[in-house]
């Protein structure tokens, strides 16, 4: 099954490199150092961004508790269709830039993590920035947004809403990684006036 996994994913990157942005699914290492970050007894209810193959979803599989509500988004439909078959009891969506009306839709209110795998600097900025505006109004205050990057770059646009409480190197994915490890902030609403 890896070998498919890497198949596809290698398919689905010389197909729309901009959208996949990685030649192979994230490594166990990755996978590991995010979950690792989410305080798994306060979760309730979590969303994975960019899913892929499932190498993170895996790992939230394995630490979510039965009760809480898991919300996946993978726009590549191949994938998409063996998440759904993997995991029946996870919604499973195309588009994060719908997230909001898709928890309204799951009758989530808001979610106490969500996990990405989107590589967003290779997004064009209009689009970056209704996937940072879907993410933190998807989140409840104080809500963690963990996502993994290949560069440093989102860094500035991310701190604007949220607070980055580490950065961590992942040397063992391949491309070696970036994980963020961020918290939802209250923006005051005047300052944006």
């Amino acid at each position: 099954m890896k070998l498919n996994e890497n198949i596809l994913f290698l398919r689905s990157f010389i197909h729309c490199p901009k959208r996949v942005g990685s030649i192979i699914p994230s490594s166990r290492f990755l996978a590991k150092k995010m979950v690792e970050q989410a305080p798994w007894h306060e979760m309730s209810a979590v969303a994975e961004l960019g899913s892929g193959t499932g190498a993170i979803t895996h790992s939230i599989h394995e630490h979510v508790s039965e009760s809480a509500k898991v919300v996946l988004f993978e726009m590549n439909d191949t994938m998409r269709n063996d998440l759904q078959l993997k995991y029946p009891e996870y919604a499973c969506y195309p588009d994060a830039a719908n997230l909001v009306n898709i928890l309204k839709q799951e009758h989530i209110q808001q979610l106490d993590c969500i996990f990405s795998g989107l590589p967003f600097f290779n997004f064009e900025r209009e689009f970056r920035d209704t996937l940072v505006e879907q993410i933190y109004n998807g989140l409840k205050p104080g809500g963690l947004f963990i996502a993994f990057q290949y560069s440093l770059q989102m860094k500035k646009q991310l701190s604007e809403k949220f607070m980055i409480e580490k950065v961590d190197f992942v040397p063992w994915n391949v491309p070696p990684a970036f994980v963020y490890v961020c918290r939802k902030k209250e923006i005051n609403r005047m300052e944006t006036l």
